[in-house]
């Protein structure tokens, strides 16, 4: 087992992923703005993982000494994040309904979160530095 292949780690891995999804789809959505009857799309995450957090029962598990032995118990599910489009609005006469405002507080959150779990990862890499014998 790696030093990098905990839960944590590869859970930050998968939220980096979503959030550099996010910036391409919030990205195509502005590039889109005027396009006649184009529909923003957003990208589904948080709540994919929230859902799965929250309704997780605990069970007993057993204890995996190498990742190709057999899961004891409740199998861990892999989140991918997905890209879903609005199809139900129109906010343009020409049946658009990308709001440039809202796409581009959405970039702005999207990389402040990007920023903090960038700090998070590095903050964790100088631990990891440090306990092995780094100065």
């Amino acid at each position: 087992m790696s030093l990098l292949d905990k839960p944590s780690w590869n859970l930050m891995e998968r939220t980096l992923d979503a959030s550099s999804l996010r910036q391409k789809v919030v990205a195509n959505n502005v590039a889109n703005v005027d396009t006649p009857f184009f529909k923003r799309s957003d990208v589904m995450f948080e709540e994919l993982l929230q859902g799965q957090m929250g309704s997780s029962t605990r069970s007993i598990e057993g204890y995996r000494t190498d990742r190709r032995h057999f899961y004891i118990g409740k199998s861990p599910s892999v989140i991918a994040p997905e890209i879903k489009a609005d199809e139900k609005t129109a906010i343009n006469n020409n049946m658009n309904n990308v709001d440039m405002d809202y796409e581009m507080s959405l970039m702005a959150k999207n990389q402040l979160k990007y920023n903090a779990l960038i700090q998070q990862m590095n903050s964790e890499f100088k631990k990891m530095h440090t306990v092995l014998g780094g100065k």
